[in-house]
């Protein structure tokens, strides 16, 4: 119960992070040198990339090869939370150390960085060549950090070719919302947003967003009471939260809201912006087209 609570706050400040898109500079600077003129240049293909965010771990893993590969985060290897979390077993993971990093020597940092952590703050006079990947909160911003992150690791080719197998995908993709108003529900009663990828996703399937109609900010709490009286046509929830592990996701399953069809969707889909968008998009057309067959 508490590992599925600490999953759910987590992910929350990983959305709230890229939704505010406030990038915090402190470990730019940290691995950075005091002067921009004493940055290195990361080297055309890099032998020991590592990672130091969830999103771009994902990006990495479906860019890089394999043996690139020399440091990921811990939450790499958690199906809730990544996409890419099959790949990424047996790959070595790094806490919050200094010495683990250093003892890589990396020729290449890369992330999306969220805190000023202080044993990152103890590299900076190694100067590290770093890549800080743009946040992507449309679909467009997808592709830039999907070319941007395949430069980085020496494989550009790559990158353009998952860019042409989503553009393909998402050519193919129904649009059955037909402006029918849906709220992106989560735990707590944290609800999504406008200029958010959840929002985006959510208008390229034909839907209207209810934070969008209610005037609210990316991320806001709408208690079960405010909900019902909103009247959504959907409701779309996290995978994670059909089970009752926390208080946070007891909420969603108030009788008041058991009228409200529900469409499900896996976090890792919609947590970091990267190829799962497609997945996403592609499974929420889906059971909306199911619900209205089912209702006919």
């Amino acid at each position: 119960m508490h590992d599925a609570a600490s999953r759910g706050a987590l992910i929350a400040s990983l959305r709230l992070f890229a939704y505010a898109a406030a990038v915090s500079v402190a470990v730019v600077g940290a691995l950075s040198a005091a002067s921009t003129s004493h940055k290195q240049s990361p080297p055309t293909t890099p032998q020991r990339i590592v990672s130091i965010n969830l999103c771009t771990d994902q990006l990495v893993l479906a860019l890089a090869d394999r043996q690139q590969i020399a440091g990921l985060t811990r939450n790499a290897v958690d199906p809730g939370m990544s996409d890419q979390a099959s790949a990424a077993r047996g790959l070595p993971l790094l806490g919050n150390s200094a010495e683990q990093i250093l003892a890589i020597d990396p020729d290449l940092v890369i992330g999306m960085p969220a805190s000023g952590s202080a044993a990152l703050a103890a590299l900076a006079p190694h100067r590290y060549p770093l890549v800080d990947v743009d946040l992507a909160n449309r679909l467009d911003e997808i592709y830039q950090t999907i070319e941007q992150t395949a430069a980085a690791v020496g494989h550009p080719a790559r990158g353009a070719a998952m860019i042409a197998d989503m553009e393909r995908d998402l050519t193919h993709l129904s649009s059955p919302g037909r402006n029918r108003i849906a709220a992106y529900y989560q735990r707590r009663g944290y609800m999504t947003g406008t200029g958010t990828l959840v929002d985006d996703m959510m208008k390229r399937v034909g839907l209207v967003n209810l934070a969008e109609k209610l005037g609210k900010p990316p991320l806001a709490q709408l208690s079960v009471e405010e909900m019902v009286a909103a009247n959504p046509d959907f409701l779309i929830v996290e995978r994670a939260t059909m089970t009752v592990d926390d208080r946070g996701a007891e909420m969603l399953h108030h009788p008041a809201l058991s009228g409200i069809p529900r469409i499900v969707v896996p976090e890792a889909w919609t947590v970091c912006g990267g190829p799962a968008y497609v997945k996403a998009a592609r499974s929420v057309a889906t059971q909306i087209a199911q619900h209205d067959e089912r209702a006919r």
